[in-house]
């Protein structure tokens, strides 16, 4: 199912697919995607939530796997990735392809008043608390700390905001 405020601005180059296993899209007040991002339902049942007053610029794609939750107030940079979702692949003797999926390590979680850069990718299990900012490039998952500066390839904290 797909709700979409109708103060949101949605670019018509957004592509997305209505979910086929019943998971929600709902993009908030006020919140702006912008052209060529994709929503994609795959890897399981969790909703995508957009808050309000967020921002999606282009070439985003959120897989929505076991679930995105966005909160108000967000701004995220162009070509991202959100992939709350894990491939399984341990069975050398069974394509992977046909593993199927992990559990889930709680799908994402972004709060209020967060920037995430550039070209970051987001993983299944993080928890990008209030005030954030997140550099260009980032891998990020695991639990962060409110209002803190986190960079690079493995991510790390490098300042607090003040």
């Amino acid at each position: 199912m797909i709700q979409i405020h109708p103060t949101a601005r949605v670019s018509r180059l957004v592509d997305i697919e209505d979910s086929q296993r019943g998971s929600l899209i709902e993009i908030g007040e006020n919140s702006v995607v912008d052209s060529f991002v994709k929503i994609k339902p795959v890897g399981g049942t969790g909703d995508l939530i957009i808050g309000c007053q967020s921002t999606v610029n282009s070439g985003c794609v959120f897989y929505t796997g076991n679930g995105i939750r966005i909160g108000n107030h967000v701004a995220i940079a162009a070509n991202c990735t959100f992939a709350p979702v894990n491939h399984a692949f341990a069975n050398k003797h069974k394509l992977i392809t046909e593993q199927g999926f992990l559990p889930s390590k709680g799908g994402i979680i972004v709060e209020d008043d967060v920037w995430i850069g550039a070209n970051s990718v987001v993983l299944d299990g993080a928890v990008i608390p209030r005030g954030c900012v997140i550099g260009a490039g980032s891998i990020v998952r695991g639990v962060l700390e409110c209002y803190g500066v986190y960079a690079g390839q493995p991510l790390r904290k490098i300042s607090t905001r003040q």
